[in-house]
């Protein structure tokens, strides 16, 4: 009908944690940008506080709790921001990691960090892209890390998940790009400045000074501009980090 209502764009960021994390930023970013932020996280408190932030600055988000590396979590998500609108972004933050010497990483421990970091970014950007595939428009953005094109210890397991989700971002680019959709792997080279840090090693946060980390707004800035990014020139890879880090 020609007075029909359009219907919202929306973002799903996947990954979600605290917020000044990477994860809220993005978020952050693509409400600003004018979409519905669809934020995804284990702990609905978390998403809660992430989402009444974006709203108290005059953006729209929602908050939509799963276990990511779950295929019913992933499918029941997915069908949940389906009913906020239309999907025109989706991004991959999610991860799981365990530092210890190889010989002491267990079956168990090597499996989660798989399941949350390779397997749940494969099932959310499958179920992403469903969604996106009819209209043959969307953005499918990967977070990755060092580790995604180098293995050393302590990071055997993580390494091996986040070349997984590399891989799989290739994958996916080189399937589905031609229908559309943009799919899009960046490699974080360097310490983010957000919670996880600070709480977990808080000797190399005070030690890497002005600019020596990566600020999770200026990282989602950089998403946003792979998602508006024209269709003559996509990035499918590039990797950020600070000025003095390094490589």
């Amino acid at each position: 009908m020609a007075n029909e209502k359009p219907k919202p764009r929306v973002a799903w960021v996947a990954g979600v944690g605290a917020k000044d994390g990477l994860g809220a930023s993005v978020a952050r970013r693509f409400a600003a940008g004018g979409l519905v932020a669809a934020v995804t996280g284990r702990t609905l408190e978390r998403l809660k506080i992430v989402v009444d932030d974006i709203e108290s600055a005059g953006g729209q988000a929602v908050a939509v709790p799963a276990d990511v590396g779950s295929e019913t979590d992933s499918v029941a998500a997915a069908n949940r921001v389906a009913e906020l609108g239309e999907l025109e972004a989706a991004v991959y933050n999610a991860a799981s990691a365990v530092w210890a010497p190889s010989l002491e990483i267990t079956g168990a421990q090597f499996e989660d960090t798989f399941r949350v970091t390779t397997l749940g970014g494969f099932l959310f950007a499958k179920e992403a892209i469903r969604r996106m595939l009819p209209r043959q428009r969307g953005t499918v953005i990967f977070t990755g890390a060092t580790a995604s094109i180098r293995g050393r210890p302590p990071f055997a397991a993580f390494a091996a998940a986040k070349a997984g989700l590399r891989s799989l971002s290739q994958s996916f680019a080189r399937e589905f790009g031609p229908q559309g959709i943009h799919v899009a792997h960046v490699v974080i080279d360097g310490g983010i400045d957000g919670e996880r840090l600070r709480t977990a090693n808080p000797k190399r946060f005070a030690d890497r000074g002005a600019d020596g980390l990566l600020a999770p707004r200026d990282i989602a800035d950089v998403y946003w501009q792979l998602h508006v990014q024209a269709k003559s020139a996509w990035t499918q890879e590039l990797d950020l980090r600070p000025y003095n880090e390094s490589f």
